[in-house]
């Protein structure tokens, strides 16, 4: 029984580097699942060789939708995380530069925030 093999082509060309080649490779690997089901079929299912190739293109249609819908998620994704990242690193400089500038206030506060937290905790 002949398959049809398809070639790897890139579902977005917005995504960034590492999105792209998950997204390539899981849709690489699940074409190539289908690929092999379609081609696991025995002799008597020559004469199904039509609905076969239908139902194998079927399968690689909604492979090619889902991995397209999943490209923007991933994006979003990527750039929340690069966001979140960019406002750590500012709050971890912020507060350096508070404790910096008043050594003592932030000790004091450190003390209280701390006998705080226990009376919580208990």
């Amino acid at each position: 029984m002949e398959t049809t093999i398809r070639g790897n082509t890139p579902l977005t060309s917005g995504n960034s580097g590492g999105n792209e080649g998950v997204l390539n490779k899981t849709s690489s690997s699940t074409h190539a699942a289908v690929n092999s089901t379609a081609g696991a079929a025995d002799e008597a299912a020559r004469k199904a060789k039509p609905a076969i190739d239908r139902v194998a293109s079927m399968a690689h249609q909604a492979v090619d939708s889902a991995a397209g819908a999943a490209a923007p998620t991933a994006d979003w994704l990527v750039e929340q995380g690069e966001s979140l990242n960019a406002a750590q690193k500012k709050l971890v400089a912020d507060t350096c530069n508070y404790v910096s500038a008043h050594p003592l206030k932030s000790v004091g506060i450190a003390i209280v925030a701390g006998f705080l937290l226990s009376r919580f905790i208990r």
